[in-house]
């Protein structure tokens, strides 16, 4: 199999850990490339649900290395319950399993208490963060005030570095909101007992997939959120604090442009987004509820209902150019089951051939097609499908001119139409 990255090509939540899960049987090595445990990936593998929230959906198969890049930024105490978690279920992570680049950055207390006082701060004006301290750790990394996974693993450089940025974090945390001082000798002792544990995981991760490409190896690369997430493609400033980007998968992971071969982006059948900003497709009311239910439309990191709209095209296709897609797995058409018509969001008024430079008053110009009765969660061609659904397939290939090559009908792994080209069966 080819260099694949895979991302969601929406706000995020579009199904991309199932659609990794199917490529990654042909994978030697898959690879987290940005983002943090703000995002989570959901599994469901022989009726157990799994969520993954920093380790890689490759995980599960055991003939696939698990990199986390140097583009992500990593709450330990997350990925270590995350490990015991899958050890529980019957799937140990060891080293050889799992790399950890030593270049990522590592999520502290502090991150977590800045980013939850100033959410709260910004009253009305908030942008609806998960309250993880993502954004202040990338902030930090831009800062040049960050610690890595290489100071956290080495007790002399954890204290170092502590001793140099904690006064200034807790004079924000106190002077600013009001909040409690954190202890520097409670962070050494806990941080430094995550550092122990993670340190036989971590290591020199552009190394080795380097040394992966040389032997032949068919590496993935997973992005976490989606498009319009993205810092700077994004709904700004409702957005998350990292490239989201196929881009990315370059300096996150540490591989050159020549390196990726293909980049799938995933798209729900219809859309959905989580927090605040613009949502031109948005719809309300009974229909939302539909389809929210039906489509199970809740927060893996969360838990905070999603909210829901019809498939935008307009935005797809954006997506395909910043990201340049080469193929489109189409998640949750199932949950459109029912529907007499279902509206399809073709363009922007007066915006026919781009998008506008706000969201937050654009007009949908939406075209209806027909809809279908049947239960699809069985098909697993798409000559199976019913006639109408088969029709709106198409029509969103048409409308984003890219391929669609693989049709998820259910949550399950098995419950998935592989159609061809780079997901031939």
């Amino acid at each position: 199999m080819p260099n694949v990255v895979v991302v969601g090509a929406q706000w995020g939540d579009e199904g991309k850990g199932k659609v990794v899960d199917v490529l990654s049987p042909g994978c030697t090595a898959v690879v987290r490339f940005q983002g943090g445990n703000n995002a989570g990936h959901t599994l469901k593998v022989d009726g157990q649900q799994l969520i993954c929230h920093l380790l890689p959906s490759g995980i599960l198969h055991p003939h696939c290395t698990c990199v986390i890049g140097n583009g992500v930024v990593i709450d330990p105490r997350v990925l270590l319950e995350e490990m015991a978690l899958l050890e529980g279920r019957g799937h140990p992570v060891a080293p050889g399993k799992l790399l950890i680049s030593l270049n990522a950055h590592v999520v502290m207390p502090y991150h977590r208490a800045l980013d939850k006082l100033g959410e709260q701060n910004l009253g009305a004006g908030r942008i609806g963060t998960t309250g993880r301290g993502i954004g202040p750790t990338y902030e930090d990394r831009a800062a040049r005030r960050g610690i890595r996974v290489a100071d956290l693993v080495d007790p002399v450089r954890l204290r170092a570095r502590l001793d140099a940025v904690l006064p200034e974090k807790n004079r924000m945390i106190a002077e600013w909101y009001g909040g409690e001082p954190l202890d520097l000798g409670a962070i050494l002792e806990e941080y430094g007992g995550y550092g122990a544990r993670l340190a036989p995981f971590a290591g020199d991760a552009v190394h080795f997939l380097h040394q992966e490409r040389l032997r032949g190896g068919s590496i993935l690369f997973e992005g976490a959120q989606g498009t319009y997430l993205d810092v700077d493609h994004g709904t700004y400033p409702y957005v998350t604090s990292s490239n989201t980007v196929a881009g990315a998968a370059c300096a996150g992971a540490g591989v050159g442009p020549t390196a990726i071969d293909e980049v799938v982006g995933i798209v729900k059948a219809y859309t959905t987004r989580v927090g605040e900003g613009p949502f031109p497709t948005e719809v309300h009311g009974a229909i939302e509820e539909q389809l929210r239910t039906a489509g199970a439309e809740f927060g893996a990191t969360t838990g905070r209902p999603r909210r829901i709209g019809w498939f935008d095209a307009a935005l797809t296709r954006h997506a395909a150019q910043v990201n340049g897609l080469t193929r489109l797995a189409l998640t949750k058409l199932d949950v459109l089951s029912g529907l007499e018509r279902i509206p399809v969001c073709v363009a922007y008024e007066g915006e026919e051939d781009g998008l506008p430079g706000s969201l937050e008053d654009a007009r949908p110009l939406y075209e209806e097609l027909p809809g279908w009765a049947e239960d699809i969660r069985a098909c697993r061609t798409l000559e199976a499908l019913p006639e109408t659904c088969r029709a709106y397939v198409a029509r969103i290939e048409a409308l984003v001119g890219v391929p669609v090559e693989l049709v998820s009908v259910g949550p399950g792994r098995r419950e998935t139409i592989l159609h061809g080209g780079l997901f031939r069966p």
